[in-house]
């Protein structure tokens, strides 16, 4: 990349500092200067690894938003308004709006987004949206594409905006060397928090953490004995290969199931990157009671097909969760507070229905089931209050 071209540009008033910042200096999420009134024009830092003290002087308007969990996250702070790009919007978009259908006043216009890694990550299109605020982990995009490096990603921060993401926490990999001596890893909701921040939506953030522990806890207090939960895998169905992902390990791509404590399958079984690949041998032998089909709840993969492309498989007919239909359509790894939400509940009820109620299943292209409300695990009306700000 030319690091040159755009020199002459002004420098936005987002500002960065320390983007590839030892860890000292990640201590705080936001500084004591303002409030969290997005109307205040003092400015405010918020730190989060790998970028360091990111200093704002006013709530980004605009927002690059790569992977779908920033979009959730805008939307439950209600600025859902500002993001300007998405990835697979027809997925993303699609899926997210399917938990929002049961959140009266919800809701989330991807139509017409673009998704920013279709051809990679262009320094051209950054300049285009002149974002205030790009929700992408620097590391990410150094690590994935050869095109890019730090100087790149520091040009971008001084011309345009600051960078905020972390990446790398989704399954706790590692980041590209170029940052590796300021990572730090974090949780869903300690990511949300820092998000919260950068929006200045404090008190939307606790109001909906506060839901969230509560659910949590009452689904964690209520499990049955480690000795009666199911055997579980976790994969997407690919040619002739199971693409396949831990249950209980860090980080936030495992959020909706590390709380449960089901037996992973899978758990012997070890990859070096992001998720494995799994043959079907592989997985006669775990057998798992239940197989979840990660992305199953998205419209790029129909569960009913799934099922149908295993029942006809002379192996995959073999697996006791597909004799006892028990292959469930389970749903995006990129999750965010809300989806989070939708997908706990919804995975407590797959794996433990009598602790926690049937799972009316799901077909493809539906929104999420409608649950009646003495089985719901989580208040719909009060979550849509908290994003609509009623």
């Amino acid at each position: 990349m030319d690091s040159t071209r755009h020199s002459d540009r002004s420098r936005r008033s987002f500002v960065a500092t320390g983007i590839a910042a030892g860890s000292a200096a990640l201590a705080g999420c936001i500084s004591e200067s303002g409030d969290d009134s997005e109307n205040e024009t003092d400015s405010y830092t918020v730190s989060m690894a790998p970028m360091g003290e990111v200093e704002f002087d006013g709530v980004p308007e605009t927002a690059f938003v790569a992977f779908p969990q920033y979009a959730d996250m805008a939307v439950a702070l209600g600025h859902g308004d500002a993001v300007n790009t998405l990835f697979a919007p027809d997925m993303s978009g699609t899926t997210m709006n399917a938990f929002y259908e049961r959140l009266e006043g919800v809701s989330f216009e991807w139509e017409g987004l673009q998704n920013p890694l279709t051809d990679g990550l262009s320094e051209e299109q950054l300049y285009a949206l002149e974002s205030d605020v790009h929700f992408l982990d620097p590391s990410y995009v150094v690590k994935t594409d050869d095109d890019w490096t730090a100087s790149d990603v520091d040009e971008i921060t001084e011309t345009i905006g600051p960078w905020f993401g972390n990446f790398h926490s989704g399954v706790h990999s590692d980041p590209a060397p170029a940052y590796a001596d300021s990572y730090e890893y974090y949780t869903l909701w300690e990511l949300f928090e820092k998000v919260a921040a950068v929006f200045r939506e404090r008190e939307r953030y606790e109001a909906l953490a506060a839901l969230y522990e509560e659910t949590r806890s009452h689904i964690e207090s209520n499990l049955p004995p480690e000795s009666e939960r199911p055997t579980v895998a976790r994969v997407t169905l690919g040619d002739g290969v199971f693409y396949a992902y831990h249950l209980n390990t860090p980080g936030f791509w495992q959020a909706e199931t590390r709380p449960l404590g089901a037996h992973d399958a899978l758990a012997d079984v070890e990859w070096s990157g992001d998720w494995g690949e799994v043959d079907y041998e592989t997985m006669l032998e775990a057998d798992p009671d239940i197989i979840l089909h990660l992305w199953g709840i998205t419209p790029r993969y129909a569960v009913e097909n799934v099922r149908e492309r295993l029942e006809n498989d002379a192996a995959g007919s073999e697996l006791t969760a597909v004799r006892n239909d028990r292959v469930l359509a389970s749903g995006m790894r990129y999750q965010g507070p809300i989806m989070n939400l939708f997908q706990l509940e919804m995975t407590a009820k797959q794996l433990y229905p009598e602790q926690f109620g049937e799972w009316p299943d799901y077909s493809s292209g539906d929104p999420y089931p409608e649950i009646p409300a003495d089985e719901q695990l989580f208040d719909r009306q009060r979550v849509a209050d908290i994003v609509t700000g009623q």
